[in-house]
């Protein structure tokens, strides 16, 4: 099996040496893993590309290589210039320090790498590790270690061969314990830490001039029982199927009636 993998973290990101070691035990003795990866961190870029203005890449060794560009950039490179000649059968993506579960799915550059090798027609898995007061910070990507391979070669084995539309790609998120006290894993639907939201922080400059920080919400909030999140804090591994379609389509039959 041919891998691409990428991150937002950056190409010298402790997770990306992760993925490598995950992805190679996924590939097998006769696979090849590919690295693509942003030169610098592109964590909260989403689904951006760079279509103003071109990137540079640099191969930094065999079979790996760093972009100014975002997670999506590095797909699109490894696509259609670095492996063009053989494209990879999956593309991996993460493993990202901190979760996406929830809303930060929609701001995650990791998940917007699996989008764009979805739309690319390739199946793509997303990675992330929930950090919180219980990891092992010695280790703290402990969890996705001892369960990334296992968990990505259950998804290949249940994924369509043949899809059609907007194809799937999936996110795996790691839940904030040492591997030794991961529960299982839980397939489910993505949630929503209630009140949690992004803002921004204002500080003042030695010049005098304002600045604004970005700001996270709680990671640690409730979301709906049996989503994403929710499981992730009680020490489960979460997988759940996406799609990039963003219709809403239990809203469609009342939009269509009102227009009627």
């Amino acid at each position: 099996m041919r891998i691409l993998i990428t991150n937002d973290d950056g190409i010298n990101a402790p997770g990306l040496q992760v993925l490598k070691t995950i992805a190679e035990d996924v590939a097998g003795a006769d696979g090849e893993v590919w690295t693509v990866a942003p030169a610098f961190e592109q964590s909260g870029v989403g689904h951006c590309i760079s279509y103003t203005h071109p990137m540079m890449i640099i191969r930094m060794s065999d079979r790996v290589f760093a972009t100014e560009g975002s997670p999506a950039d590095c797909v699109l490179a490894g696509l259609h210039e670095v492996m063009k000649d053989a494209k990879p059968d999956l593309v991996l993506s993460g493993v990202n320090r901190g979760n996406n579960s929830a809303e930060n799915s929609l701001y995650s550059g990791t998940l917007g790498a699996s989008i764009e090798a979805a739309l690319q027609g390739v199946p793509s898995i997303a990675l992330s590790q929930y950090l919180g007061p219980e990891t092992d910070h010695a280790a703290p990507f402990s969890a996705a270690e001892a369960f990334g391979a296992d968990v990505i070669r259950r998804i290949l084995a249940q994924d369509p061969a043949e899809q059609t539309g907007y194809r799937l790609f999936y996110s795996v998120n790691f839940p904030p314990v040492p591997a030794a006290a991961v529960k299982g894993i839980q397939v489910t639907p993505q949630g929503r830490r209630e009140g949690t939201v992004f803002s921004v922080e204002p500080h003042s400059a030695p010049s005098g001039r304002q600045f604004l920080w970005i700001k996270g919400g709680d990671q640690r909030a409730p979301s709906a029982p049996g989503s994403d999140a929710a499981v992730n804090l009680d020490g489960y591994v979460s997988v759940t199927p996406m799609r990039p379609d963003l219709t809403a389509q239990d809203s469609l039959g009342r939009l269509k009636a009102a227009f009627e």
